[in-house]
């Protein structure tokens, strides 16, 4: 006789989340009894309790996109704004779930995900709540200076947002940004070198002082953050300088002549392509070591994408991230790991990095995007500076994000998304798969394979794949590029099969019309 035994873990103490089958006399009679269980639990998943009302699919009325109503809209923005980059007019209001609404009534399956930076979908009911809270109405119209007038919420703001923190690090820096986070990031790792050649408790010199008033050295000394070929870190003075993702990134405003070593570019699938990838890896590593002895400005630091997103979707392996912490430690470079784009679960952990388990841990770990705020978590104390106002400015982050980015973290947790999109990811994957097996040319180096739903691939051509972004819109699906010709895909945590299966028929329809 069939038995089904079922664990209920804490997912807000309704649904049993594992099934242990025993005394099967019945292959197909089980699979179907599973099946049946199995569909019963969706329907009380978390996005379903989410988002009861979800759409079940999309829906796209008008004749183009952007359509007439958000190309009258885009016109009176351009007035006041630069709405050349819009795609559309979003209609917030009636977008939910994973389902994004434009003012002319188009309804999209959303796997852009305001560029990867929606962990829970829209209008999320746990969310609303936070907004809500007198802590948020606190945050919100009485904005502190917090170094200066800290409020009694910002400890337990602070604490909570420790407890999503990356493995090895005890300590977070709040930002504004994700190119604000890697800035202050990279003065840290400066304050942390400096501070090592001077002694931590040494006071400035006086030709420190009078130096730097002129931005000369030994006040301003000359310092190089390493990055690579293809980084995206922001677009800001210092993050843009290591940023080498596309010149309208960074044209016409000053750079510090900083070093960028080559991102390795691997050979897929990866189980077949092993040892050319080692290769490659270490073909890199080698170019790394020899920039940190012979630049001409000593490498402080060395800023890396554990997946370089805007540049492409190019994944570091677990051997190349290690080999990198080696080689940091061996030459006394502060490694920070950029995980902007890949952190808060994107990948299937809270953490990209986290797959590479990095002995002894990195540095320092910048973070935004999925967690609706910014800034860096570390963990030796000497990367405080050794006198206050040295990192800092009026808001030294912002309070009504912090708090939004612990109740992500907690619902991130609770709801057991980090597993849902590991599930989700490989069904997702598998069935990219079958599809490029029909049409291996308009899917080339499918990517992302037990990464979550991190998953890109190429087209032949720029032109194509921008065809592609298109069609994909007109029928129903809000889908992202990267690079000059790669297709990504970054849904929030809480798309599900049923999604992933919507996109698949949506993506077969669409190579057929490219």
């Amino acid at each position: 006789m069939l038995r089904i035994k079922h664990t209920a873990i804490k997912t807000k103490g309704i649904v049993p989340r594992y099934l242990k089958v025993t005394g099967s006399p019945d292959r197909r009679t089980d699979l179907i009894l599973i099946r049946n269980f199995q569909t019963s639990i969706a329907k009380f998943s978390a996005t379903s309790r989410y988002y009861p009302n979800e759409p079940s699919k999309p829906l796209v009325k008008t004749e183009s996109i952007p359509g007439p109503l958000s190309k009258r809209e885009i016109s009176e923005l351009d007035k006041v704004f630069d709405a050349r980059p819009a795609y559309f007019v979003a209609d917030y209001e009636k977008s939910l779930g994973n389902y994004i609404a434009d003012v002319d009534g188009n309804l999209y399956l959303d796997l852009y995900a305001q560029i990867a930076s929606i962990a829970l979908g829209y209008n999320n009911p746990s969310l609303i709540k936070t907004a809500k809270s007198q802590e948020m109405i606190r945050a919100l119209v009485d904005r502190p200076a917090l170094a200066n007038f800290p409020s009694k919420d910002l400890t337990n703001s602070l604490r909570k947002l420790l407890k999503f923190a990356p493995k090895g690090q005890d300590q977070v820096w709040p930002a504004l940004s994700g190119a604000d986070a890697n800035e202050l990031a990279f003065k840290a790792g400066f304050m942390f070198r400096q501070s090592q050649e001077r002694g931590y408790d040494t006071e400035f010199s006086k030709e420190e002082n009078d130096s730097v008033m002129n931005n000369q050295a030994p006040g301003s000394p000359q310092l190089s953050v390493l990055s690579f070929r293809r980084a995206f870190h922001g677009r800001l003075f210092a993050s843009g300088s290591s940023t080498n993702s596309k010149p309208l990134h960074k044209l016409d405003f000053p750079a510090f002549d900083w070093p960028h070593a080559e991102y390795p570019t691997y050979k897929f699938p990866l189980e077949e392509n092993e040892a050319a990838n080692r290769a490659e890896d270490d073909r890199c590593l080698k170019q790394v070591e020899e920039l940190i002895v012979t630049w001409k400005n000593p490498v402080a630091a060395l800023i890396i994408e554990p997946i370089q997103s805007e540049g492409g979707d190019n994944h570091a392996s677990k051997y190349f991230l290690q080999s990198l912490r080696d080689i940091t430690l061996k030459h006394n470079v502060v490694y920070i790991i950029d995980e902007v784009q890949t952190g808060v679960g994107a990948t299937g952990k809270f953490w990209c990095h986290e797959y590479a388990d990095i002995q002894p841990s990195v540095d320092l770990v910048t973070f935004s995007k999925k967690f609706q705020s910014a800034g860096y978590f570390f963990h030796d104390p000497k990367f405080i500076p050794n006198k206050p106002y040295r990192q800092f400015n009026t808001w030294c982050g912002e309070p009504a994000r912090l708090l939004i980015a612990g109740a992500i973290g907690d619902e991130i947790i609770n709801e057991g998304l980090l597993e849902q999109v590991q599930r989700v990811g490989r069904h997702l994957f598998s069935k990219l798969e079958q599809l490029q097996k029909q049409y291996p040319d308009k899917l080339q180096s499918l990517r992302g394979k037990d990464r979550g739903t991190f998953i890109a691939w190429d087209l032949p051509t720029g032109k194509q794949r921008d065809l592609l972004l298109n069609i994909l819109k007109l029928n129903g699906c809000n889908v992202g590029g990267c690079s000059t010709r790669t297709v990504r895909l970054r849904p929030s945590l809480t798309f599900e099969e049923k999604h992933a299966d919507i996109f698949v028929d949506v993506l077969t329809k669409s190579m057929k019309q490219l």
